[in-house]
């Protein structure tokens, strides 16, 4: 299936706002690939899709999740909101037709991170953050300038930030995935 036929069916499928919100973490991936050197179509599609089973409620998206046998850990069965990742990466696979590993790897690890994440892993995860309809958080703009200079500085700076802000409203409430990636990105610089 071709971007263009991806977006009209995503268009029908998700809320106005959050169609929006794909449609820019697609523009600000695809023109982070061209910085570093990767697929823009690539990109592209990974950022359109990354939310493709947002809009689920979260009653649903542990009961397709269930259905499709897709691994739910405690902390997702707890908070099935993040298995929106998951399961937009097997509709990726199963409605987009993507086949592209890379790109269902970006769109799999976009919400947690994890370690040793790849380029593309790595810009969807950013551009999810950055785009231009995401509403202004404490340094955003320097956050912004860091995304096209220097890949690894900006995601130590999202996680560092997410990290204090998720310890602030309670411990439990950070996904052990992505503290793994903090220690990995964070500590282990």
């Amino acid at each position: 299936m071709d971007r263009i036929k991806m977006r009209e069916q995503l268009e029908r499928k998700l809320t106005k706002k959050r169609y929006e919100h794909s449609m820019g973490v697609s523009y600000t991936a695809a023109a982070m690939a061209m910085v570093y050197g990767l697929d823009t179509e690539k990109a592209a599609v990974a950022g359109l899709l990354h939310d493709c089973a947002k809009c689920y409620s979260s009653e649903e998206k542990l009961k397709r999740c269930k259905k499709h046998n897709l691994p739910i850990s405690s902390y997702e069965q707890k908070n099935p909101e993040l298995l929106h990742a998951k399961l937009s990466a097997y509709y990726a696979r199963e409605k987009y037709g993507v086949e592209d590993e890379e790109i269902l790897s970006a769109i799999t690890w976009h919400t947690t991170g994890k370690a040793d994440m790849s380029t593309l892993d790595k810009i969807i995860y950013i551009a999810d953050f950055i785009e231009p309809n995401r509403k202004m958080l404490p340094e955003m703009e320097e956050i912004r300038k860091e995304a096209f200079l220097d890949l690894d500085r900006c995601l130590i700076h999202i996680l560092t930030n997410m990290i204090r802000y998720l310890s602030r409203k309670d411990a439990g409430s950070i996904d052990p995935l992505t503290l793994e990636t903090y220690e990995y990105y964070v500590k282990g610089k």
